[in-house]
């Protein structure tokens, strides 16, 4: 049976990407990718899957979410809607939070509204962060020769772990976070909170303040400037997008077992990397170059550590990551080098 998807933030990384595998399967699924198509990166991947799939093997709705009455009418038909779209850094929710909650919190709500008033009860999945717990000033870390470490979560960062929204980011999408979890309880909708670390992949334009990755990758290769903020030990999981993907599949194949539930999503603590003393020699070996870089203070909300404990999703779902940050690494290495005319 055909399932009707709908994909807010569909023409972004992970839109473009969860769009691609979805459309690859033939009739398995109907898809509509509802955008307002605001970043740089997003008409270029609609031009890729029009090239992959033809313009009619999907529908697009030029909209946002911010838009109560355009994104309903959308939800009207949707089976499944996995909600990606806002906006996604820290920094800029600090210049402008106005903005960051109308896209986020007021955004989030307005997609929940549109699946609960279409009485069609779809399973719904939600894009949250890992920003959700803050700074975690109670869990006491150490410092190594080239990261920073959880002296005590051996696993990671645990679903349990209490909220403390830091940053309007933070606040935005942790109140989008608890909205959804909360129209399972109140409304029965069929939802799922993934809490991302940080994810990576192809048909990722990471800018400074977001995609960091992808961002030094395309930043070295076409010979900008780089600029470190705090010491460069700060310590992130790092999740392969088709790794992520995946566990998108495996909420919407068991909904019936998972609804209402949260769960960390990320490279857990076998995928871990620092942002920079550790990334920094595996990206000159990979140019053939030396970097040149800046330093500069600290940026707000910016966490020394975070890796998640993954093994709620491993036990609920059966989901672990299977492209490790060495192989990750690589793969996009090679996507920004091939694709080196998008940027």
């Amino acid at each position: 049976m055909t399932k009707q998807y709908l994909i807010t933030g569909g023409a972004g990384f992970i839109g473009s990407n969860y769009v691609h595998r979805l459309l690859s399967r033939g009739h398995e699924a109907k898809v509509t990718i509802y955008d307002n198509f605001t970043r740089a990166g997003a008409p270029r991947n609609l031009d890729w899957l029009k090239q992959k799939f033809g313009e009619k093997a999907f529908d697009v709705v030029v909209g946002d979410v911010r838009d109560a009455d355009s994104i309903a009418e959308a939800a009207k038909s949707a089976d499944v809607i996995v909600h990606l779209a806002g906006q996604v850094a820290v920094t800029t929710s600090v210049i402008n939070p106005r903005n960051d909650f109308e896209a986020n919190a007021l955004g989030t709500f307005n997609v929940l509204e549109g699946a609960r008033l279409s009485n069609r009860n779809p399973t719904f999945i939600y894009a949250s962060t890992n920003k959700v717990y803050g700074g975690m000033e109670d869990v006491e870390l150490k410092e190594e020769a080239t990261r920073w470490i959880y002296k005590d979560l051996v696993n990671g960062c645990p679903e349990t772990q209490p909220l403390d929204f830091h940053s309007p980011y933070g606040c935005s999408k942790g109140a989008g976070d608890q909205y959804v979890r909360d129209y399972a309880r109140i409304y029965d909708l069929p939802t799922v909170v993934f809490r991302q670390s940080a994810i990576y992949g192809p048909r990722q334009f990471g800018i400074e303040d977001q995609g960091w990755m992808a961002w030094f990758m395309i930043a070295a290769i076409m010979g900008r400037n780089i600029t470190i903020n705090g010491d460069g030990k700060q310590l992130r999981d790092m999740l392969y997008v088709d790794d992520l993907t995946n566990a998108y599949d495996l909420a919407v194949q068991n909904i019936d077992k998972v609804k209402g539930q949260v769960f960390n999503l990320g490279g857990g603590s076998e995928n871990t990397i620092s942002v920079w003393t550790e990334f920094h020699p595996k990206l000159e070996k990979l140019l053939g170059d030396a970097i040149e870089f800046a330093r500069a203070d600290w940026r707000p909300g910016d966490q020394r550590v975070f890796y998640a404990d993954i093994s709620k999703a491993e036990k609920e779902l059966g989901w672990k990551p299977k492209v490790n940050v060495e192989e990750g690494v690589e793969k996009l290495f090679e996507w920004v080098k091939e694709n080196k005319e998008l940027f």
